[in-house]
């Protein structure tokens, strides 16, 4: 179940997407069950269907993505901002704040740029974007760049130190509402090559050997030493020398094992308040791990402060 203001409840109107995106028309296909689909294991027609996606639901003219990069599912990536939403209003009298005043980092915006599009679609929030790699780092910009809704809306940076999180990107004084991210979840290439072929298998029901990523995705989109559990651990650190320049900050935990790590480590931090969202797409059960600094009547002093409500 998606969050209730998730614009993709419904399965997608293949029609209304090839007539906003004609080229996506080659790839539609009636399946067994008397529906368009199309075929999600192969990667040009999942690009082609995002790029329609953006285009249909979010006014996005211009979208593109180098060749092998991370192409991500639309809804899941809606809902990750749908609910922090909702953290923002719990202290704002329940009232989700909107407009350029509230500002948001993505750590990790990829190539794709899908938060900050969504985000401001949604929300007319700003954004601001950290990447470590160059190439993911241009397409995004130029995705900014090449759309009059984006621009002066998205401000991406390159964190040129691999090791760092959130320092050389957050600057002296700068203020953030929310930062979102979407670690790399495996700890290895070989662990991140298995993931993709079982995800394969089951979009094609058949054996594979090596997996052409349906979704895309280069190393540092997928793996990172010690995966999401250390990412996320070294992310909760970092934290603490930024606990008043953010209100929340907040990552995706895909593996639930690892909640009681990352729970053990804030524990040892400063943090007034810790807790998971969970989010569900079908059976498939995610969760967003968010914390803060802020007390209850900070949060409160905080809201009336940067939130303009309209």
């Amino acid at each position: 179940m998606l969050h209730s203001r998730n614009k993709h409840q419904e399965r997608y109107d293949m029609e209304a997407l090839m007539k906003v995106s004609p080229e996506l028309k080659p790839f539609v296909f009636v399946n067994q069950y008397g529906s368009q689909t199309i075929d999600f294991a192969n990667p040009a027609a999942v690009k082609l269907l995002n790029k329609a996606i953006l285009k249909a639901f979010y006014k996005i003219e211009y979208w593109d993505i180098p060749l092998h990069y991370l192409c991500p599912p639309i809804p899941g990536r809606a809902d990750y901002l749908h609910y922090t939403a909702d953290l923002l209003a719990e202290a704002n009298n329940g009232q989700i704040p909107t407009g350029k005043e509230i500002k948001i980092l993505d750590v990790g915006v990829g190539a794709n740029c899908v938060y900050p599009i969504i985000g401001h679609a949604e929300y007319g929030w700003r954004f601001v974007g950290s990447e470590v790699d160059k190439t993911a780092m241009k397409s995004a910009q130029n995705i900014v760049i090449t759309n009059s809704n984006l621009k002066n809306n998205v401000d991406v940076r390159l964190q040129n130190r691999p090791d760092q999180i959130l320092e050389g990107i957050i600057r002296t004084q700068e203020l953030f509402d929310l930062v979102i991210c979407n670690p790399p979840f495996h700890a290895s290439a070989e662990e991140a090559s298995a993931s993709s072929i079982r995800k394969q298998q089951n979009l094609t029901g058949k054996k594979v050997q090596n997996a052409s990523l349906n979704f895309g995705g280069q190393s540092l989109e997928l793996w990172c030493e010690g995966g999401e559990l250390k990412f996320i651990w070294q992310m909760i650190q970092e934290s603490k020398m930024f606990a008043k320049n953010c209100l929340w900050f907040s990552s995706l935990v895909s593996k639930k094992d690892n909640l009681k790590s990352l729970y053990k480590a804030l524990d040892k931090t400063d943090v007034t308040n810790y807790h998971i969202i969970e989010m569900s797409h079908g059976q498939k059960i995610s969760r967003i791990l968010v914390w803060t600094y802020f007390s209850e009547e900070e949060r409160k002093a905080w809201a009336k402060a940067r939130f303009v409500n309209k």
